[in-house]
């Protein structure tokens, strides 16, 4: 089964260095059908090295950069556009997965008939140190209930692309994951595997919430 990873990044070379090592060891039955799409927000760091030395020894990595900064939100679209993979899972770059995540995860989906699906995540602090917070949310999200809230962290998410098809959105500066699970949300509801499979890092200096309305719109 081809899968296809979304890594949108900006300026985090040194997160990069750490997670592109660790992610080509995720544990999954046929690693070749596997693909890591990295687009770079027009970083002025050392994200081209860093990319570039573990492409090297990995075609699977693919690298876009934008021009200029454009904004997550063109950088994600752009990597959608570019993914070959069935399934379609989103990792931004500072954040990481359990080494089981991918095969647990498919195994869900497949095994269920599920099109959508996320599962539990802990928060820890920018120095990596456990926040002792576990994130969940309902069994299962339907239309409505994503509406109300955005139960769905972006680095939980998987979804079938030959069910839910191609999917684009607005240029939105804030939360534009959000505006993603809203368009699949009307193609599936999304189902919740009950298992810690993400740590997200807090950082300090995050961009703030944007509107639900203007989201919605």
């Amino acid at each position: 089964m081809t899968l296809s990873i979304i890594v949108p990044t900006y300026n985090r070379g040194a997160c990069l260095a750490e997670s592109l090592p660790w992610l080509k060891e995720q544990v999954i039955r046929n690693r070749s059908e596997v693909e890591l799409i990295v687009c770079d927000n027009a970083s002025t760091d050392n994200t081209d090295d860093v990319v570039a030395e573990y492409q090297a020894a990995d075609n699977r990595i693919k690298y876009f950069k934008n021009e200029k900064n454009c904004g997550a939100a063109v950088s994600r679209n752009k990597a959608l556009r570019e993914a070959k993979g069935r399934w379609i899972a989103f990792l931004d770059s500072d954040d990481l997965w359990v080494s089981e995540k991918l095969e647990k995860q498919l195994k869900f989906m497949v095994e269920n008939g599920y099109h959508f699906s996320y599962h539990n995540s802990i928060r820890m602090a920018e120095d990596m140190k456990p926040m002792g917070k576990r994130y969940s949310g309902p069994r299962k999200v339907t239309q409505g209930m994503m509406y109300r809230y955005c139960w769905i962290g972006c680095l939980t998410v998987m979804y079938d692309s030959l069910v839910i098809g191609s999917i684009q959105i607005e240029d939105i500066k804030k939360n534009n994951d959000y505006a993603i699970w809203l368009k699949v949300c009307h193609k599936a509801d999304c189902y919740l595997l009950d298992e810690i499979l993400a740590k997200y890092r807090v950082r300090t200096g995050s961009i703030s919430r944007h509107s639900k309305i203007d989201l919605i719109k």
